[in-house]
């Protein structure tokens, strides 16, 4: 059985959808990626109400194109951010970090596409019953909170792509035009990015965040906070306590006192990198440079086509 595509899906040009990052994904990254011909989702994550609220607005305004909003379900006023995207009628949501049984039918109702992003097998099974139009397969070189099993995106999406019969969409690790065709060889139907445009010029974030991740070299991300939600960070001074308070044993209580509250908006859109909280995915090694999301996808598109083609030449 071939699985739909999600170009027809979510009727956007290119398999590509940007991720839904707290303080990152405002309406200008979100509507700079749905008019390049991509998906982009605006990040609630990060969001009051009614801040998601105008956001959703300027989205409206900024593009004509397919858009959606990602939407934590653990978050507060879940239910005030759920009846938000029902009355403006937004035509797609991705929902992570809880159950997708709770929503997923709400907003059907109304309309809307649902995918839910999971981190194993076990949960894609899940989200498939619950009735969701597709599923992201997120491995842990993905940036922010992440799976407990740690499962790489590597292992994680064939088996994903074989357990389930709705559209799979790779995510964890992936920025390159290369990249995207290795999801796509493993049967992903598209790619979601997230540190790369995390770091663009449109993104929100704010611009020390974006030269520290330039500056990142391999093996400058770490998985931390695992008593809490296991995240991926770039090394820092808050970093640095952290990874010492676990290292002596530190309960979930103690690390939560240090984590304190709003320490990733500190970082990432504040932009204190000694004290913040800064989320990125181990592939900001690669990531060394500015640019507008017109140039990422035109560079993501070539090297795809270029690859592609020097696979058939060496093969063929």
């Amino acid at each position: 059985m071939n699985k739909q595509n999600i170009t027809d899906l979510f009727g956007i040009q290119y398999p590509i959808v940007q991720g839904g990052m707290v303080w990152c994904s405002g309406w200008k990254l979100a509507s700079a990626v749905s008019n390049n011909g991509g998906l982009g989702l605006l990040g609630a994550g990060s969001m009051h109400p009614d801040t998601l609220l105008h956001h959703i607005q300027s989205m409206k305004q900024a593009t004509s194109k397919p858009w959606g909003v990602n939407v934590p379900l653990l978050y507060p006023q879940i239910d005030t951010i759920i009846e938000c995207i029902i009355q403006e009628q937004v035509p797609i949501v991705f929902t992570s970090a809880g159950s997708p049984k709770t929503w997923t039918e709400t907003l059907q109702k109304h309309g809307i596409i649902v995918v839910h992003v999971v981190s194993s097998t076990l949960f894609a099974r899940k989200s498939e019953d619950a009735g969701v139009n597709a599923i992201v397969a997120e491995g842990f070189e993905a940036g922010g909170h992440n799976g407990k099993d740690e499962t790489t995106t590597m292992s994680l999406l064939p088996k994903v792509c074989k357990a389930v019969q709705i559209p799979v969409i790779a995510a964890g690790g992936i920025a390159t035009g290369s990249q995207m065709l290795a999801a796509i060889a493993m049967g992903a139907q598209g790619v979601q990015i997230g540190s790369r445009f995390a770091v663009c010029e449109e993104s929100s974030a704010h611009d020390a965040f974006k030269t520290y991740v330039h500056n990142a070299n391999e093996g400058d991300t770490m998985l931390c906070l695992k008593k809490l939600a296991p995240t991926r960070l770039l090394k820092n001074q808050f970093y640095t306590t952290i990874a010492n308070m676990e290292q002596q044993g530190a309960t979930a209580d103690e690390l939560r006192n240090a984590l304190g509250k709003g320490r990733a908006k500190k970082g990432i859109f504040e932009g204190d990198v000694i004290e913040g909280e800064l989320e990125i995915g181990q592939v900001s090694s690669l990531l060394n440079q500015r640019e507008h999301v017109a140039d990422i996808f035109t560079s993501i598109i070539t090297e795809y086509n270029n690859t592609l083609r020097t696979i058939n030449q060496q093969f063929i």
